[in-house]
């Protein structure tokens, strides 16, 4: 198997564990001032999780169909110029970005889902709600994971190996959440202020996503197409 595929999707899957619905609203689960029960916020993780491996398995079918369709057009080495062509395409997309510096109104965004999150987390269904509407609208926004899928599709590899790859790249999205959880869970009067200076720069640190994700995922995606052309090393 590809080092360099499993560096770069490792990789993605971190910078997807740090989004709206991987992280942020965990987060503020665990601010409410009622604590969440195990069971809720095992309830939200795994249906987001879930939610992401289903949405990528209808997408690798989608693009494995297409693929298959132009079998005889474009060949591997040929599918790997393409990869790197979108992935340089991402990161000058970043760079217009940071050009252009675009002001959105990302503090009331963060208030209306503070104040959904505050309104769900009272019962179980709430949880699995919040987490299906996170998911759904984190659609247009999903590069690292577009990325990831796109890496798989055109690995050498079978469905089995893909399946087990994005198995576990849904998983590593959900790690730091849980990981969070069970220190407050542990140590909750010591970790509520370090929780709420990590809500407060996670507010102002939003709009930077904006330019920083794509550049990553566009070296990323560069570099697993490089590592299929033989240009570079494994990391």
């Amino acid at each position: 198997m590809d080092a360099a595929l499993i560096t770069a999707l490792f990789a993605l899957a971190l910078i997807d564990s740090t989004s709206l619905g991987t992280l942020f609203i965990p987060i503020w689960l665990l601010l409410q001032p009622k604590r969440v029960t195990t069971s809720r916020l095992l309830t939200y993780l795994t249906t987001i999780a879930g939610f992401y491996f289903v949405i990528g398995i209808a997408l690798m079918m989608g693009a494995a169909s297409l693929a298959q369709a132009l079998t005889g057009v474009l060949d591997r080495t040929t599918t790997l110029y393409l990869q790197l062509a979108i992935g340089i395409g991402l990161v000058v997309l970043s760079g217009y970005f940071w050009l252009r510096q675009r002001l959105t109104d990302s503090a009331d965004k963060t208030d209306r889902w503070q104040t959904r999150v505050a309104d769900q987390s009272s019962s179980t269904r709430g949880i699995a709600g919040l987490a299906l509407l996170a998911g759904v609208l984190e659609l247009t926004m999903m590069l690292p994971y577009l990325g990831a899928i796109g890496m798989l599709t055109t690995s050498d590899i079978g469905w089995s190996v893909r399946i087990l790859l994005l198995s576990g790249y849904a998983l590593i999205m959900i790690v730091p959440a849980l990981v969070l959880f069970v220190i407050r869970s542990l140590v909750h009067e010591q970790v509520e202020p370090w929780l709420e200076r990590l809500n407060k720069w996670i507010g102002k640190q939003a709009d930077e996503a904006t330019v920083w994700v794509p550049a990553v995922v566009g070296f990323l995606v560069v570099y697993s197409a490089a590592g299929g052309l033989g240009w570079v090393e494994p990391l």
